[in-house]
């Protein structure tokens, strides 16, 4: 098996991975790697880019979904910094890429703070290694969970005294219900003061048709192969996560209606903010 990393081109890397964890088989597809290869990172292994290619071939449109969900997320981080915000704590947080949380926060505020959490180690080792001359942001080896785990990790940078904004972004959709996702989303928010916020997106089929209802089962199939299945989930809910909240206008809408500063193409992909009162 082929461990070094390629582009989404499949251009080789001449360096062997050595930062790579040995824990980590590579020969399993991992959705935090195959979201890489979406939005054209290089840090993805042959299992990731087959199973992403088979996403592909099924929906040619993957990658725009994927590039519109990262650009929804850059509107968020600069909206919630104009609004004073200066500490996130990104879960589910997967391969850093460009326009990555830390990257566009500290753009507008150099001071910001940013915990990543992710469960993938190739996520956390690679993300500390490109923080470690960031004393503002760390990536922590967790998963999202075990909100009492995570948030012990996140105060060594986090001041839980003072607002904080949770983003789970194309996450949630890999939690199925039997992990209680809504209590886990619970337990952070209470752990946080008022005024913190929250940010989801979150893959639905909604509004689809037949053909592509069709076409969303098979990629489903797909994931099912990966370490998380994927668990599609419909308007009311994706809204019943932020009950007892106040959500920002639009509202729970599809990623590229949220704000848009440029035309997108419709996604099968929700986003929402909301302010915990």
């Amino acid at each position: 098996m082929d461990t070094r990393v390629h582009t989404s081109e499949d251009a080789p890397v001449m360096e062997e991975l050595k930062w790579v964890p040995s824990t980590v088989d590579v020969t399993r597809p991992s959705v935090a790697r195959m979201y890489d290869y979406y939005l054209g990172g290089s840090h993805n292994f042959e299992a990731d880019r087959a199973a992403a290619k088979q996403v592909e071939q099924i929906f040619p449109g993957v990658a725009q979904s994927a590039q519109a969900n990262r650009s929804f997320l850059r509107r968020v981080v600069r909206h919630l910094v104009a609004e004073g915000v200066d500490q996130f704590l990104d879960l589910g947080s997967g391969i850093p890429t460009v326009g990555n949380v830390h990257e566009i926060a500290q753009h507008d505020n150099p001071n910001a703070h940013v915990v990543y959490v992710d469960f993938e180690p190739v996520a956390v080792s690679h993300s500390n290694a490109l923080l470690a001359d960031n004393p503002y942001a760390t990536a922590v080896l967790a998963d999202l969970r075990n909100p009492e785990a995570v948030l012990g990790s996140a105060r060594d940078v986090l001041d839980f005294s003072r607002p904080v904004a949770v983003l789970i972004v194309a996450a949630l959709h890999f939690v199925p219900d039997s992990d209680d996702p809504y209590g886990s989303v619970a337990r952070y928010m209470d752990a946080l003061p008022s005024d913190s916020y929250l940010v989801i997106t979150h893959g639905t089929q909604d509004g689809i048709t037949e053909e592509e209802k069709a076409m969303a089962d098979r990629i489903t199939k797909v994931y099912q192969n990966t370490d998380n299945p994927v668990t599609v989930r419909t308007h009311a809910e994706v809204t019943r996560f932020f009950d007892g909240m106040e959500l920002l206008e639009p509202g729970v809408v599809t990623v590229d209606k949220w704000r848009p500063d440029s035309y997108e193409d419709r996604t099968g992909v929700y986003g929402a903010v909301a302010r915990k009162p």
